[in-house]
């Protein structure tokens, strides 16, 4: 059974960091792509950051770009995501998400399993 467990979430003021980290478990993940994701309230899911397990390419939301990295630890089958230079448009809950797909993708749909999240709030 496949699961990812989030963790690092939490309160930060503005200009702050946080590091997430999601640990993936339950199968091999080569030729997955892990992603991260948020929900802010009142809004739709979207896209943040995404990672090729395999060969490490990344790629990022527009909105996040510069600010956030996206990594992995593949001895550890984990996925982290340093945010730097938080903004109160950030607060959100951050999921971790895996999909078996060879190119990259921004969409939700895509993806086939999905951490419960964690809450990052950011106070201005």
């Amino acid at each position: 059974q496949v699961q990812m467990v989030e963790s690092g979430g939490g309160l930060v003021q503005a200009g702050g960091s946080l590091r997430l980290s999601c640990a993936a478990s339950g199968r091999s993940f080569s030729g997955y792509t892990l992603g991260w994701f948020r929900r802010a309230p009142g809004k739709e899911r979207e896209f943040v950051a995404g990672i090729r397990w395999s060969v490490g390419s990344t790629y990022y939301a527009d909105s996040v770009k510069g600010r956030f990295t996206i990594s992995r630890d593949n001895a550890k089958n984990t996925v982290y995501l340093q945010m730097n230079s938080l903004k109160p448009e950030d607060t959100a809950v951050y999921y971790c998400a895996a999909g078996y797909f060879s190119t990259y993708s921004d969409r939700g749909a895509d993806y086939d399993y999905w951490g419960q999240g964690t809450q990052v709030t950011v106070s201005s």
